[in-house]
């Protein structure tokens, strides 16, 4: 099986703002995506989120989402890092929630309003890639490319590997690209 496509920058920018100009549910649409590139959540993961998986006690975006170990593929429990900019798109998305729904409730749900299944989620985000013309991009295209970014920025493989959620360093090291520039750059650095 071919390996998911990782992003380009430009081609990122390019599939958010086809998105932004496409989508009937931009918000939700956003923050799918972007939860799979900007935290390297599984698309069964972020189908799989509650309200309450991403708001605080006082009704704010968390820091941190702990996911259950029965919505993790490895089946163990895990803690993602929410980046700030990851924040914000997450609190753009639950404003347009009107009434915020109670904690139990999926955070994402299809036009239908029943949620997403990791299956439809998967199908759901393969049409907005096809949308934004970016051949051979898949729904785990947003954990490929943000393992390789933060590889190519000297995160180290031992910390991927903990926060993607693997086991061994030898899976996280198969989803990293390695490209001219960061050889270039390593070259350098003797």
């Amino acid at each position: 099986m071919a390996k998911a496509k990782t992003l380009k920058k430009a081609e990122l920018k390019k599939l958010f703002d086809v998105t932004r100009s496409c989508s009937r549910y931009v918000e939700r649409d956003l923050t799918m995506l972007q939860l799979t590139h900007y935290c390297g959540m599984r698309v069964g993961e972020v189908a799989s989120l509650l309200v309450g998986d991403v708001l605080d006690a006082d009704g704010k975006v968390s820091t941190e989402i702990v996911l259950a170990a029965h919505s993790t593929k490895s089946k163990r429990a895990r803690r993602i890092f929410v980046p700030r900019q990851m924040q914000r798109q997450l609190q753009q998305y639950i404003n347009t929630l009107v009434p915020t729904p109670a904690p139990n409730t999926y955070l994402f749900s299809t036009q239908k309003q029943t949620h997403f299944t990791a299956n439809t989620a998967a199908q759901h985000l393969q049409r907005l890639y096809v949308q934004a013309a970016i051949t051979g991009a898949t729904s785990h295209s947003g954990r490929r490319t943000w393992l390789t970014e933060l590889s190519s920025k000297g995160v180290g493989v031992r910390v991927l590997a903990e926060m993607a959620g693997h086991v061994s360093i030898q899976t996280t090291q198969r989803y990293i690209d390695v490209n001219d520039a960061q050889m270039r750059n390593a070259a350098e650095l003797i």
